[in-house]
């Protein structure tokens, strides 16, 4: 959970910057389709940690988490360069993964995931559309 709260704080800085650099206030133009386009997935993935781990079915949680943040950058994507919704496709297949292979391999899907694709996405972002 701090993860996501630390990569929501990201979002943020960087929407704020985008929003500057354009003349647009923040909640009008690049935050309010961040916001439309990502906050409902994240939201479904915090509320469901919750019930899957009182259930003791935390072997769950990183195809939930994987899915719906691949759903969530997926669909906020759609305002952002073609990189981007593909990055969210490639999480929603982890997640997927994740879903159908044994819960002792869920860590590596997390890892692959939250650290391997927004690594390899970052540096193609970075060098394709300058950051």
């Amino acid at each position: 959970m701090v993860s996501a709260v630390v990569a929501v704080g990201i979002a943020t800085v960087a929407t704020a910057r985008k929003a500057h650099e354009v003349g647009e206030p923040l909640l009008q133009g690049p935050g309010k389709k961040l916001i439309l386009g990502v906050l409902p997935a994240l939201l479904v993935g915090g509320l469901l940690t919750f019930p899957l781990h009182g259930a003791g079915q935390t072997a769950l949680l990183p195809g939930v988490w994987l899915s719906l943040y691949g759903t969530a950058v997926t669909s906020g994507g759609v305002f952002s360069v073609r990189t981007i919704p593909v990055m969210g496709l490639c999480f929603l297949a982890l997640g997927a993964g994740a879903l159908l292979a044994p819960a002792a391999w869920g860590g590596a899907f997390m890892a692959a995931g939250f650290g391997g694709l927004h690594v390899i996405f970052g540096l193609v972002v970075a060098r394709r559309h300058g950051g």
